[in-house]
């Protein structure tokens, strides 16, 4: 019988560091094949992301997207994860869809940040006060727990509530003060126009930007790739379909030899120096949902 794991239950054995490690070892094992499908009914979607990892197994991550759903007082984001073993196909776990969401996403980001950022990085600044920032919070305190965080978010408010949520957070008015402060600038925002800026960036700060993930969405200007050593989680899935990469690309304001690896070259995610800037486009994608999801049941299953 499959394992069905909802988000209070699947969560309770789960560590930050582990399923970087996880995501670390699944990127050894040969390339995944992805593929996403969509269907549409008026304003409604229906999204499907399926991965399949030789070795490790399929996923299919389905999610509903309602966009009327708030004003009826119903979440506008429904889903699941159906995971099926690798010997022979057989569906060993449901998975829930938030759960999965949340630590693929701040942990895809997490695993950059172990190689790219200082290992002395002391200021954290979070841009966007939304679940994903708090799901940053959680992730990056685990590998630098004596961290202090500032969040900014357009909504001053939002911010504030937020940071009240936190002993070691606090709020910023000013982002370009706040980015000139910060060893790290992870950044979850639904922006299609720049809001950090590459003039603010200083020497030795990893940048880690999550939220763009449409064509027509960014959340850096070209200045800041120009200036810094790009990371990506994976070519296939960023390259050629988010705004962050596929804008600057198609200008010249960047080259494509200027992406210097993805995370099937691990071994390239490391500082050169210690001043330089490091900059990681997180791009999600069902190879990355279907490691969480390995790791989510693993974990569950653990005596």
């Amino acid at each position: 019988m499959s394992t069905i794991i909802n988000f209070a239950e699947g969560e309770k054995n789960l560590d930050w560091i582990g399923l970087t490690d996880a995501l670390a070892a699944g990127h050894q094992l040969p390339k995944a094949e992805i593929a996403d499908a969509f269907l549409y009914r008026g304003k409604d979607t229906l999204l499907q992301r399926q991965a399949w990892i030789d070795g490790l197994g399929i996923a299919v991550k389905s999610a509903t997207v309602f966009p009327e759903n708030p004003a009826q007082d119903v979440p506008m984001i429904h889903g699941a994860v159906t995971l099926f073993d690798d010997a022979h196909g057989i569906l060993a776990a449901l998975l829930d869809f938030h759960l999965v969401t949340k630590w693929k996403t701040a942990g895809d980001s997490l695993l950059a940040a172990r190689r790219l950022a200082r290992p002395d990085s002391s200021n954290i600044l979070i841009v966007g006060a939304g679940t994903v920032g708090r799901n940053l919070h959680a992730a990056y305190s685990a590998v630098f727990p004596d961290a202090k965080f500032t969040i900014w978010n357009r909504t001053q408010a939002n911010a504030e509530k937020m940071a009240a949520e936190f002993d070691n957070m606090a709020v910023a008015t000013d982002l370009e003060t706040a980015v000139g402060e910060a060893d790290i600038v992870t950044s979850a925002t639904m922006s299609t126009e720049p809001t950090l800026r590459g003039d603010w960036l200083q020497p030795g700060q990893h940048v880690d930007l999550i939220g763009a993930y449409r064509p027509d969405m960014r959340e850096i200007d070209d200045v800041a790739l120009q200036r810094a050593r790009v990371f990506v989680d994976s070519f296939d899935t960023t390259i050629d379909h988010i705004g962050e990469l596929k804008i600057p690309l198609a200008s010249g304001a960047i080259k494509r030899e200027d992406i210097i690896a993805d995370y099937y070259d691990l071994n390239a995610f490391k500082r050169t120096t210690n001043d330089e800037i490091t900059l990681f486009k997180n791009g999600g994608g069902a190879h990355l949902d279907l490691m969480t999801s390995r790791y989510i049941l693993d974990q569950f299953q653990a005596p």
